[in-house]
């Protein structure tokens, strides 16, 4: 990262600690833990777009293709006064990034601030955009071609490039937002379902919280979904009490059941289509 100036040897006051995280392939990933940094940070309330708006704008779309930016956040500039508060330690000493590093509470929000500028005239006629997923949709396979030239000139004009390795193009189905996105509609992702089968009764409120999390994604899939996990939320609404223990029963464990089967027998799902009347 010295050699390529992503970063610079810092004099800073601020410094943050620094976390490797492994990948799935069982790499590690360098990461620096900004928490302390974010809860002194004046947050930007510009709000990223609504997952289940971005899925319902894929009606009629015949051909996908999906790009992605190579460390998107790194070809974003930092301002020269915020600098120094990237600082992290290391045992070669206190560095700072001169690019915007993951981690920082307001990077999404600056993230998707510039893609919905650069696309502005693009957006949800045939591409979308969250944070650095971009999605071109279209009817036409010439259509296609011709969004595709108009996303590559709006990139190119800002000096962004992208990662041809993880690109898809042409698609007639593919991964998107925990989605599988096809011609007939869209329907859960099969790895993160597998996540949801697989998780064990919880045993800690964290635990609750972190499968509602999961199962979050796809309640839209699932009849009457806020009933079947009320008695889940609510011991997160008594996990608000001083000392209180998870409480497991046997509604809870009705609740979890239940979720575990709808989720695995999951229809696939229309888009609606906006021209048509709504019952």
């Amino acid at each position: 990262m010295l050699d390529q100036e992503i970063i610079s040897p810092s004099k800073s006051p601020w410094a943050s600690p620094v976390i490797l995280v492994p990948k799935k392939d069982g790499s590690l990933r360098f990461c620096v833990d900004y928490r302390k940094l974010n809860t002194v940070t004046i947050r930007d309330a510009y709000l990223l777009p609504r997952i289940d708006d971005t899925l319902d704008s894929l009606q009629q779309a015949k051909f996908l293709l999906t790009l992605d930016l190579r460390s998107g956040y790194w070809q974003v500039e930092m301002d020269k006064d915020s600098r120094q508060k990237t600082a992290f330690v290391t045992h070669k000493g206190l560095f700072e990034f001169n690019v915007m590093p993951f981690g920082l509470t307001n990077a999404p929000a600056t993230f998707q601030r510039l893609m919905d500028i650069l696309l502005a005239g693009l957006k949800w006629q045939c591409c979308l955009v969250y944070i650095d997923d971009v999605v071109i949709f279209s009817p036409t396979f010439v259509q296609h071609m011709t969004d595709l030239e108009k996303v590559f000139q709006a990139l190119q004009a800002a000096n962004l490039t992208l990662k041809a390795a993880k690109c898809q193009f042409c698609r007639r189905e593919m991964r998107y937002l925990r989605h599988i996105i096809t011609q007939n509609g869209i329907k859960p992702d099969p790895d993160l379902i597998k996540s949801v089968t697989n998780f064990p009764q919880p045993q800690k409120i964290k635990d609750v919280q972190s499968f509602l999390v999961l199962t979050g994604y796809y309640c839209r899939f699932i009849k009457d979904c806020s009933k079947i996990v009320e008695p889940l939320l609510q011991q997160l609404r008594n996990s608000q009490q001083v000392n209180h223990q998870l409480k497991w029963s046997k509604e809870c464990t009705n609740a979890f059941e239940t979720l575990k089967k709808r989720l695995t027998n999951v229809p696939i799902m229309n888009t609606p289509n906006f021209e048509q009347p709504f019952i």
